[in-house]
């Protein structure tokens, strides 16, 4: 099952509520009211943050955790190779921009897909492999009243995120967890960061990928996956 969260895709886009903690009871009630007592969930980036802390909140319930393709708030991470391009997403500085008050939005409305098109084909290994068709569904979403406003709002939120989920950081999780790095992009830093977080962690790096890897290299994916899903 594939999960819309708050305000993406057909769900509904409030306001408020973009902590990962929120987002993370969004999907365990979701669960609870599908029938499901215990689940596997797995996640990539905003999605794995969110993924990480339905694992850390509701512990009882996740049977495994694929985190893939991001890095927790508040947890520190690896120096950035300073030979990186300005532009690179991995110097950190969409985060910076999105988390400004009103200047993204003022800036974006009406560029979502000249701008979401360059900014996830800036990340990848392939950029060709990001189609038309992959950006009118990304587009779609955005470009609809309150699409942006809910993409900010979740890096407007990364402070709120770090102390909440400070103390399960001190509690590492029990459940399994597949780490996923792309070679192009995170790679080997996506394990790292979890070991801190979590005692049972088996990490995967997808080769010839960048941070969009359901796009570049599906097969090398699905493979990691249905590995991790059926090990004993």
């Amino acid at each position: 099952m594939a999960v819309d969260n708050r305000g993406f895709g057909g769900s509904e886009r409030p306001l408020t509520g973009y902590d990962t903690a929120t987002m993370a009871s969004d999907i365990a009630e979701l669960a609870t009211y599908l029938g499901f007592a215990r689940f596997r969930i797995a996640g990539e980036d905003w999605g794995a943050a969110i993924a990480y802390a339905v694992a850390a909140f509701h512990r009882s319930r996740v049977q495994q955790l694929v985190f893939q393709e991001t890095l927790l708030p508040g947890l520190p991470a690896s120096e950035h190779d300073p030979s990186l391009a300005l532009d690179d997403g991995r110097t950190g500085w969409h985060f910076s921009f999105f988390s400004l008050p009103n200047l993204p939005e003022l800036l974006l409305t009406g560029r979502e897909r000249s701008f979401w098109a360059y900014f996830a084909r800036r990340q990848m290994w392939d950029p060709s492999m990001l189609t038309e068709d992959d950006i009118d569904e990304m587009v779609r979403s955005v470009e609809q009243p309150g699409g942006t406003m809910a993409i900010l709002e979740l890096y407007r939120a990364r402070q709120v995120d770090a102390e909440q989920n400070r103390a399960h950081y001190a509690d590492p999780i029990s459940c399994p967890v597949l780490a996923v790095g792309a070679q192009a992009y995170l790679g080997e830093e996506v394990a790292r960061q979890l070991a801190q977080v979590a005692s049972n962690v088996r990490g995967a790096v997808i080769s010839e990928s960048g941070h969009n890897i359901a796009l570049e290299n599906p097969e090398a994916l699905a493979r990691a996956y249905l590995d991790f899903f059926t090990a004993r």
